[in-house]
């Protein structure tokens, strides 16, 4: 079974910026893609960030676009999700999920591995 642990959260204040990475070990990520996901008490996990496999190709929800880079290198079975310029919105519980496939997906139902979360706050 394949264990995901992110790290890197935190609290920053607006503005600022932070690096989470989300370590996989047990098996390779690098045959699938990764995701980046975000979740508030009360509400649903919403979708940040995907990658495919090669890293050749990312997308990202609106709301983080020009602020959020999704990186990985497969060599350390390691992705990462670099948040710029940060806001109080952005606060919530961060979740990296491996992907069913290859290719990339918005769709939490297209990844089945997720993390334990690694809290980010960011302070006004």
């Amino acid at each position: 079974q394949v264990q995901l642990v992110e790290s890197g959260g935190g609290l920053v204040q607006a503005g600022g910026s932070l690096r989470l990475s989300c370590a996989a070990s047990r098996r390779t990520i690098s045959n699938y893609a990764m995701g980046w996901f975000r979740q508030v008490p009360g509400k649903e996990r919403v979708f940040v960030a995907t990658i495919n496999w090669s890293g050749s190709f990312t997308s990202y929800a609106d709301f983080v676009k020009g602020r959020f880079t999704i990186s990985r290198d497969n060599a350390k079975n390691t992705v990462y999700l670099q948040m710029n310029s940060l806001k109080p919105e952005d606060t919530a519980f961060y979740y990296c999920a491996i992907a069913k496939g290859a290719t990339t997906t918005p769709g939490a139902s297209g990844y089945n591995y997720w993390g334990q979360g690694t809290q980010v706050t960011v302070s006004s």
